[in-house]
């Protein structure tokens, strides 16, 4: 134990300063990375079309480089993983992220290079350590295990590359000594079987002094939740004596913040990240605050699209020292794994300026804008945790679409609720829930207007584990796979509502509203 301590005193006095480094100066850092992504990319085939080595500021990197999504940079990504080296990055790329970011079946291939393993993913998994010490400095954490949830990867034969979840590759590169401190065993945290995996990490952990657990909120609830019926007790610390740290990322933690508490000792900390596979980009490093920290020297050049600009032509994109707080933005990218300002099709607003701090406010494919009331997912949450404080719901998984009524120019929004503790009044609920979002935004209560354009939202009660057959049935059943909270047309909707009809015999409860 005092020689962990001791380890975890030195790693983070030596890293603090560098921290305080892009703290004190941002832009300069940011530069800095820009520089270096720039030489480091003037020999490979992308570096070449766009002459890069012709760039000398920020305007001209504008000017010669387009903005790209995942569809411009796929004839490269494909040819990658056939083998060819030299054409996003100068470096073997040798993994494939399969990223859980799409909601439609297919999926996409985010490069993993050596550096920004290194560099981005593992030094802000040292950052997220070390933040959470600095704050807690009497935590024994790390004399315990962490349950690490992961996804699975697996060898092409044929080229010699890894192909899946980020989690997966991320453990599978992790140094020997990492592995002392995680549980259960790799072969268990990677194995593609989720029905017999949740099973096999609770039985392999019960008798470990666990004391932390970090992944997708609604996945460690699973573990979590099983291993009190595993073991029948009501209580984690009941099994975990220890346990006091929650590691979370990847979707919004308000719905499920109520089931950890249940289960969970007040003193319990909750450290929140954002990571993807495209890059590891912000740690929360404070309980008081709940915005994250934009890291800064990760090898990831920022740029930002003000959403007001999105999907018209040639929008406006600035970079760090321009923006403005309060608004929404799209993230731009430029990555040590040869992501040429990609767009990652995630939204932020920024809370703080010094330093520059994040809330993670949607995504660009993920609001509802069906009648110009840009309802984002932000919204949602905020609307959705409020009527669960007012009613003692719980809720355990939603998500919302467009409703359009036959021969009515009117729509509404039609919500698919999964509650672990139901609130007693419906009704209630549904006006909490619409009032809230017009406290929230300002279109959608514009259009709410007497029912003028947005009549008011249907919310349908749907039946235990509708959104785990949804996954499955997609394919996508597994630790970093989530459900789309928002979304603007109706796939995912009538994808779920044909589930509930044919597979989980109907609706437990529908708020139906007439439209006069």
């Amino acid at each position: 134990m005092a020689i962990i301590s001791s380890i975890a005193s030195w790693f983070l006095q030596k890293r603090f300063h560098q921290i305080e480094l892009f703290l004190a100066y941002p832009i300069n850092v940011q530069n800095e990375v820009l520089t270096d992504l720039i030489d480091r990319g003037r020999t490979t085939q992308w570096g070449r079309k766009h002459d890069f080595k012709r760039i000398k500021s920020l305007a001209d990197f504008q000017k010669s480089t387009p903005i790209t999504t995942y569809e411009d940079l796929l004839p490269y990504i494909n040819r990658v993983k056939d083998g060819e080296q030299n054409l996003l990055w100068p470096t073997e790329t040798r993994w494939f992220a399969k990223s859980s970011g799409t909601t439609t079946a297919k999926s996409k291939f985010i490069p993993v290079t050596e550096d920004s393993l290194e560099d981005c993913h593992y030094k802000g998994g040292k950052d997220m350590l070390a933040l959470y010490l600095h704050k807690n400095p009497e935590s024994e954490f790390l004399s315990g295990k962490t349950i690490a949830v992961a996804g699975t990867a697996e060898l092409n034969n044929e080229t010699g590359h890894y192909i899946g979840d980020l989690s997966a590759i991320l453990m599978k590169n992790l140094p020997l000594w990492a592995h002392f401190s995680k549980s259960p065993n790799l072969s268990i945290s990677i194995m593609d079987d989720w029905s017999k995996k949740v099973d096999l990490i609770v039985e392999n952990t019960i008798a470990e002094d666990v004391r932390a657990i970090s992944g997708v909120p609604s996945w460690m609830l699973v573990i979590l939740e099983r291993a009190l019926e595993i073991s029948g007790k009501s209580h984690i610390n009941e099994i975990w004596p220890n346990f006091e740290l929650i590691i979370h990322g990847g979707v919004s933690f308000i719905p499920y913040k109520e089931r950890f508490a249940k289960i969970l000792n007040p003193q319990t900390n909750y450290q929140e990240v954002y990571n993807a596979s495209e890059g590891f980009f912000a740690i929360q490093d404070s309980s008081a605050r709940d915005d994250l920290l934009l890291m800064l020297d990760y090898g990831i050049f920022y740029e930002f699209m003000p959403m007001s600009k999105f999907g018209k032509g040639s929008p406006t994109v600035i970079g760090l020292k321009d923006v403005e707080l309060g608004k929404n933005y799209a993230i731009i990218i430029t990555t040590n794994a040869g992501l040429w300002r990609y767009m990652i099709g995630d939204t932020v607003i920024f809370t703080s300026l010094k330093p520059y701090r994040i809330k993670i406010s949607g995504r660009t494919k993920s609001f509802i804008n069906s009648a110009g009331e840009e309802l984002i997912v932000d919204n949602a949450e905020m609307a959705i945790n409020h009527a669960c404080e007012i009613t003692g719901a719980i809720i355990k998984e939603y998500t919302a679409g467009p409703l359009f009524f036959d021969n009515d120019s009117k729509i509404a929004h039609e919500w698919f609720i999964e509650f672990e503790k139901e609130p007693a009044d419906k009704v209630f609920f549904a006006e909490l829930l619409d009032n809230a979002l017009k406290a929230e935004n300002s279109d959608y209560e514009a259009k709410r207007f007497q029912d003028m354009v947005l009549a008011k939202p249907l919310i349908r009660v749907v039946p235990k584990n509708t959104f785990i057959h949804w996954l499955a049935n997609k394919g996508k059943l597994g630790g970093q796979h989530k459900v789309p909270r928002l979304s603007n047309n109706r796939i995912i909707i009538d994808e779920l509502m044909l589930i509930i009809e044919k597979e989980l015999g109907g609706f437990n409860y529908s708020i139906e509203k007439e439209i006069s």
